[in-house]
């Protein structure tokens, strides 16, 4: 019990120290606060690197919700399991796509049948949509259905797949009008960490409704997981 009571008190000092190099009421370039968010890490994982930033829209208003999708430059250095929905004929395409998982019609009903799932995207072509109808209660709760706004519906699956093994991301405000989205890790250098969040910026930015008033990117904050908040500047 002693040694757990020392490591506790050793590893909140060193996050204490760790704290202490980020000033809370400054709000940074994006250079330093690249830097910063890559020496505030106090754990021994590949932390990953998010922006949470708060939005001025209207979350009751439909026409000011904001979604986008984007290819990351460095990806987001976590891989995610893709299954591809498609007919007998587009099997072969699918694997040599890159698809960690290929279903078709007999996998929809044991999916249907069973509400389980192993996979953290779907993806699937057009023709097989009316098929995939048939899962929508299971996957659409978990935001996994296909659809064509997170371009996750196409004939092309060569392209689709491999923008999503590359980093491609889909973003879009919760319910309080914010966006949070890991852009990479710690182990990215600075100059990956500042591409990747450069491009996100650009997107939601270029995501701004045309009704929206006031500022739009209220508040940005950058930071390692468990790492401490890093406002960053807007402009």
């Amino acid at each position: 019990m002693r040694v757990c009571t020392t490591n506790k008190i050793f590893m909140s000092k060193r996050m204490d120290a760790l704290r202490a190099k980020v000033d809370p009421n400054k709000v940074y370039g994006l250079d330093e606060a690249i830097k910063l968010v890559k020496e505030t890490s106090g754990v021994k994982f590949d932390a990953s690197v998010e922006l949470h930033a708060a939005l001025g829209i209207d979350i009751k208003k439909s026409d000011q919700l904001v979604r986008a999708t984007i290819v990351m430059p460095h990806g987001t250095g976590k891989t995610k399991t893709i299954a591809a929905f498609v007919a007998p004929d587009k099997e072969k395409e699918a694997k040599e796509a890159g698809a960690d998982f290929v279903y078709g019609e007999e996998d929809i009903k044991k999916i249907k049948d069973t509400g389980k799932i192993d996979f953290e995207v779907a993806v699937t072509t057009p023709d097989m949509m009316p098929k995939m109808a048939g899962i929508a209660k299971v996957l659409g709760p978990k935001g996994l259905m296909p659809n064509h706004k997170t371009e996750t519906v196409s004939p092309n699956l060569k392209k689709m797949i491999g923008e999503l093994k590359r980093g491609k991301i889909t973003f879009k405000n919760d319910d309080g009008g914010n966006i949070h989205q890991l852009f990479g890790k710690v182990s990215f250098t600075e100059n990956q960490l500042k591409e990747n969040l450069t491009a996100l910026l650009d997107a939601l930015k270029k995501a701004k409704p045309p009704s929206a008033k006031g500022t739009y990117l209220k508040t940005l904050i950058i930071c390692a997981t468990m790492g401490p908040a890093i406002k960053l500047s807007a402009n």
